[in-house]
């Protein structure tokens, strides 16, 4: 299995018609070494190593260009967004690595041990993680999920300098902007968004995008005030479509 002992620093590029070098370091606030969101475990529900080997060998046949890389909300393609996935998404060539109450640290347990072989070398990576580091208890800090983040993202570089991200924000949850939660998410994408720029990274936040203008969240959009239904997703695929598009044809 694929092991990381160590984060690799590399060269950073913004994307554009070319390619500029850039941020040579990380552009976030250091954590501690022994944060939980940058220290790789697995999970011990049932259904989530089957799942994860379920992931390994579609890693290893390859044949996709666009690697979705999340949490439940990212699964979610496969259930209630799963119309829009096979007409909006599918013919770019994605795969789904989502997995339901992910926080950083099982993405990078995933990555480290079978999701990124060798043979693979996605196009593009769509990453969406966090939203469970701030909802499972105890919440974590913004800095922390942000450091969470981008350790995913220097996974990625370190496997695959050719791989350009899209970095998505943590998607709104909790009905009102004062929700707790929301407000946790909203601090840690302020940070997130720092990450810009570095080591192949598009930042989109389409956020207000889900939300009415006094910053609500509906059931409509969102019945649980957490998780996409099918116009969610539709809101998501009409904005990350074009977005991949670009970047599967950038040089």
């Amino acid at each position: 299995m694929l092991k990381h002992t160590a984060l690799i620093a590399g060269s950073v590029l913004l994307f554009g018609t070319a390619y500029a070098a850039t941020l040579t370091k990380s552009p976030l606030p250091s954590v501690p070494a022994k944060t939980a969101a940058i220290t790789p475990v697995p999970r011990q529900d049932k259904w989530w190593m089957p799942r994860h080997e379920q992931c390994v060998e579609t890693a290893r046949k390859g044949g996709f260009d666009v690697m979705f890389i999340g949490d439940s909300i990212t699964q979610g393609w496969e259930g209630g967004g799963k119309a829009v996935w096979e007409k909006e998404i599918a013919p770019l060539k994605a795969a789904n690595f989502g997995f339901s109450g992910d926080q950083t640290q099982h993405v990078l347990w995933r990555l480290d041990n079978g999701e990124l072989p060798a043979t693979l070398t996605p196009k593009v990576a769509v990453i969406m993680i966090g939203t469970n580091n701030t909802g499972h208890k105890p919440m974590q800090k913004p800095e922390e999920i942000a450091a969470g983040v981008q350790a995913v993202v220097d996974r990625l570089y370190a496997h695959s300098s050719k791989t350009k991200i899209l970095l998505m924000a943590i998607f709104p949850r909790g009905a009102k902007p004062a929700d707790a939660n929301r407000m946790n998410n909203a601090a840690a994408n302020a940070l997130i968004a720092k990450l810009a720029g570095y080591k192949n990274v598009k930042y989109l936040d389409i956020n207000k995008k889900f939300l009415q203008p006094d910053g609500t969240l509906t059931k409509e959009i969102m019945p649980d005030f957490l998780h996409p239904q099918a116009k969610g997703y539709q809101i998501w695929a009409d904005s990350v479509v074009p977005e991949i598009k670009k970047l599967l044809a950038a040089k």
